[in-house]
């Protein structure tokens, strides 16, 4: 967790394995909120850093890295002047610009995928749905590659399938998220990879389903007719004030993000629907074993 500055504005520790992307949130939080107390305007923030009010807020927003020089005369701005106070907000930028592990894969991702690894690094709680298939987060070498080939068949399909293992290690480091995923029936019922892969799957499900953190709730058949019909999607949830909730929505060329309240509290309320209408935890791992034992 990132906390508040204290009562002389400097900026507490942070545990940097939930990655550069919560820092950057973060710092561009505390930058706004020492903007906000001093009545500058964005344009005048803007002007001291020969950069436009557009710039100011992505540095707010997070969506841009830092310049040690942009930092320096924005807390020159702001009225930061003592010495101990300036470096933690430096060495702050300094931790934010560094590049998360998912940057080494950075020639496989699209843009928008690789914004999508650095939230669901920094998030407190991801609530997944799932029509088609084993949420990525949760699946098993072997079904990822049969994934991975519907699309890529090429030689750094290895490379690929090792960046989407490397997101499982989320799940066992000190501070997990919460993870609760509802998987449709329907991606139980379709044998990704053939029958061995497949039952694999499921079982490394019901191993993931033993950890605390974890929660799987099957939708079955008989729900019928549910909100999110035929649509995925993911609400990443965070524990800094900076960071609203976030839905994704990933599409084959493309993806969104959308952390408008209204769209939050559609998709939320459709999560709470869903969950509801799906099987209970305990009975979802006995349907998901049953559907192994007939591979």
């Amino acid at each position: 967790m990132i906390a508040e500055p204290d009562d002389d504005g400097r900026v507490q520790s942070v545990i940097a394995e939930r990655g550069p992307t919560v820092l950057r949130i973060a710092l561009g939080g505390q930058l706004r909120k020492l903007r906000e107390k001093k009545g500058i305007t964005r344009e005048a923030a803007g002007d001291a850093i020969r950069g436009s009010h557009a710039k100011i807020s992505r540095l707010e927003l997070g969506r841009t890295g830092f310049k040690e020089r942009d930092i320096r005369d924005l807390l020159t701005l702001y009225g930061v002047v003592e010495a101990d106070e300036r470096e933690s907000f430096l060495e702050l930028a300094r931790q934010a610009n560094e590049p998360g592990w998912w940057h080494r894969y950075s020639d496989l991702l699209p843009s928008w995928f690789g914004t999508y690894l650095g939230l669901e690094q920094a998030a407190s709680k991801i609530r997944t749905y799932e029509a088609h298939l084993v949420p990525g987060l949760l699946q098993t070498p072997d079904y990822a590659r049969a994934v991975v080939s519907l699309g890529y068949e090429d030689a750094d399909t290895d490379r690929r399938v090792a960046m989407r293992q490397k997101r499982q290690e989320i799940l066992f480091r000190t501070d997990p998220p919460i993870i609760w995923a509802v998987i449709d029936e329907a991606a139980l019922h379709r044998h990704v990879g053939g029958p061995r892969v497949h039952k694999d799957q499921l079982e490394q499900l019901i191993k993931f389903a033993e950890l605390p953190h974890v929660t799987i709730q099957v939708l079955p058949y008989s729900a019928g007719e549910h909100a999110a019909a035929g649509s995925s999607f993911s609400i990443l949830r965070f524990t800094e004030q900076e960071l609203p909730d976030i839905v994704y929505l990933e599409h084959l060329t493309s993806a969104l993000y959308l952390d408008r309240r209204q769209d939050l509290a559609l998709y939320l309320s459709v999560m709470d629907r869903l969950s509801v209408q799906a099987e209970r935890p305990e009975r979802s791992i006995e349907i998901i074993a049953d559907y192994a034992a007939e591979l």
